[in-house]
Formats: structure tokens, sequence, C-alpha cells
């Protein structure tokens, strides 16, 4: 039977959405970067009290990549994300990181922060084993280290999960199946085979698939959350299995990249499609039937959250202990719960009843 999930953050993701309207990347600087400042110092500033959150932080968010739409959702201030929530705070906030989804081109961003004195990093993790390293050392320092999007669980301080990783993988197998009748060859399409979530979740996949005796996965390849290697990589797979029925991109980069190539008459309604995007880059393939229904959270909610929790650890006004609760703002209460993380929610499912009411 069909699994839905879709009324679960309807609340919390509609109460963000109109401040989503207007989104829009954060400027960048030459070196890669983009601030949010209150104008408060740079150090721990503030009261410092017990209890207390200190002002003039620096906090530094480092995404996967930059240029990524996903993670301009997450982290600027148009959009309401990581930015907005440091700046409200009256802490110094900086966006920085390279331009591929690689660890080479996320460690010098992370070392330039700590040699920049950072209070806290905001950052998800493109290879944990090789972001350790870097990561434990800002840790001995004092940084405290907040995971969200992406974990490296070895050397973080706080993860901020944006959904249960079990019900992304049962959903979006679920969808699938209730598309191509429980039955026939699918595939997935992913970031890059090092990502801690694109494989968390895919395992969750093979799982839930399981219960489609009739349905095999036939191949998982890689487009590195880049557009062209995603829609070269579907396109090998159109040709290697012409059964094909149907293909889950649990990637915002790969999703958009896979519904192009299947937006022909050839495999237009032939070809199931579903996985993770934002609503903005999905409208066309929903409205043209080439996507029935997709999946995502609130990016936005996702980088505030972040930082409300960074902040509160960086001015020791909570620890990552499971039990311990703290406010991030508009978003209300959250608890920590096992393994040190915090759930944002539960995903949503978009599709043509709704998804013209979002705009991100």
């Amino acid at each position: 039977m069909r699994l839905r999930r879709a009324a679960w953050l309807a609340v919390p993701l509609l109460i963000a959405s109109p401040l989503l309207a207007a989104c829009s990347s954060s400027s960048s600087s030459p070196s890669g970067t983009s601030t949010a400042s209150s104008g408060g110092s740079g150090g721990s500033g503030g009261s410092g009290g017990s209890g207390a959150v200190k002002t003039g932080l620096k906090v530094f968010v480092i995404p996967k990549n930059l240029g990524n739409s996903y993670f301009t959702t997450s982290d600027s201030v148009n959009s309401g994300g990581a930015l907005a929530a440091l700046q409200t705070l009256g802490e110094s906030g900086t966006e920085t990181s390279g331009t591929d989804d690689t660890p080479s081109s996320q460690i010098p961003a992370i070392q330039a922060a700590i040699s920049k004195g950072a209070n806290a990093l905001i950052i998800s993790a493109t290879d944990p084993s090789a972001l350790c390293p870097t990561l434990n050392s800002a840790m001995k320092r004092g940084i405290t280290v907040v995971t969200y999007d992406s974990d490296a669980p070895a050397c973080r301080t706080l993860f901020i999960n944006q959904a249960s990783s079990q019900a992304l993988g049962d959903t979006e197998v679920d969808m699938l199946a209730s598309e191509v009748h429980d039955s026939g060859q699918i595939a997935i399409v992913s970031a890059s085979a090092d990502d801690t979530n694109q494989n968390q979740w895919i395992s969750y996949m093979k799982q839930e698939l399981k219960k489609y005796p009739k349905m095999s996965l036939v191949s998982v390849v890689y487009g590195n959350d880049d557009t062209a290697t995603s829609t070269q990589v579907t396109q090998g797979l159109l040709e290697q299995y012409p059964n094909l029925k149907g293909i889950i991109s649990p990637t915002t980069v790969g999703l958009p990249a896979v519904a192009s190539v299947i937006d022909t008459a050839k495999y237009r309604g032939k070809i199931a499609v579903t996985g993770l995007a934002t609503p903005d880059e999905m409208k066309k393939y929903v409205s043209d039937g080439t996507v029935k229904e997709f999946e995502l959270w609130n990016p936005a909610d996702l980088g505030y959250l972040a930082a409300y929790a960074a902040v509160d650890l960086a001015s020791g006004k909570i620890t990552n202990a499971q039990g311990q609760s703290f406010s991030a703002g508009k978003l209300g209460k959250f608890t920590v719960g096992s393994g040190h993380s915090v759930l944002l929610g539960a995903p949503f499912v978009f599709s043509s009843a709704n998804i013209n009411k979002f705009n991100f």
C-alpha cells in the first residue's frame, strides 16, 4: 500500500514559504563568500553570561558548494535562511565554500574560516572521512561544528537533520512504486558516491524495495550535483536500460536534470520520475506531466534552525546532550535527540495540487 506523508510538514513549510517568495542568491565576493553582519565585533562579545546568547560571534556557513540553488535558499538572508537567523541573533555570518561538490573544494573554505577566528562552523559535509581531520582540529580549538543537510558524525558537535532518512527513502520508493504499478526496472541518479545523506537515503530505498518484489533496482549512477553530469548519466541509463520504468533522484540538482531528459514525447508518461527538488525548478515538469510528484523540506528552515543551534552551542546556552531543548525563533522549540541530532520535520510531497503555492 502506498505510504502518504504529505501532511506531516505542511504547517512549518507554509509558515516559512512567504519568506521565500523573493528568494535570490546572496551577493558573493570575489573570494567566494557572502556575509550577513549585524555590526557586532568579532569574537564572543555580548553579555556572555550563563544561559545568555553571545553576540558578535563569527559563524561560517559552509555548504557543499556555492552556486547551488538549494544551498542559496538554505543559507541566504533573502530566503530567510541561516544568514538571516545569524543577522537576527546579532552575529557575524559568512557563507563560504568551493564551487564543486568535493572535499578538495570544501576543505580550503573550512581552513580559511578557522584561520579567521571562527566561533562556529555550519557545514554540509561532502565527504566525512576527508573532512574529519580538519573539523576535529577545529573542535580541538573550541570551535562549535554543526552539520546540516549532510552529516559527518565523527567530527561535529550537533547534526541538524532535515528529515528522517528512513522517511525519505521510504516515501520516494513508495511514490515511484505507485506510478510504475509496483513493477519494472528502476534506477537512481544520486549526487556523489561519498555524500553521507545520499548513501543513507539509498540504503533505506533498497530496504523499502523489498516490499515490491516485481521492481528491480538496475543501477545507481552519480551526477556529482552537477547539471551537465546528471544529464549525461541519465542519458546513459536510457541507452543501457531501454525497458527502464522509473528513476529516483534524491538530489535537488539531479532531479531537474533527470526531468529535462525525460521531458520528451518519447519518454514523458512512460518513465516515471521522482526524488528531491525545490518547487520552482520543478513547476514546468509537473505542469506538463513529466513528474507527478516529488518531495523536499523547507531548505531555508533547515539553515535557520542550524544557525540558532550553532549560536546556542557556541554561547554555552545548551550542550549537545540528548534532551537539551532550545528555541529557534519563528520555528519554535526543538529538542536534541539520539546521536546528538535535531530533526527539522518530515518530508513534504509536492504535486500539481499544491506546487504553485510555493516560491523557492
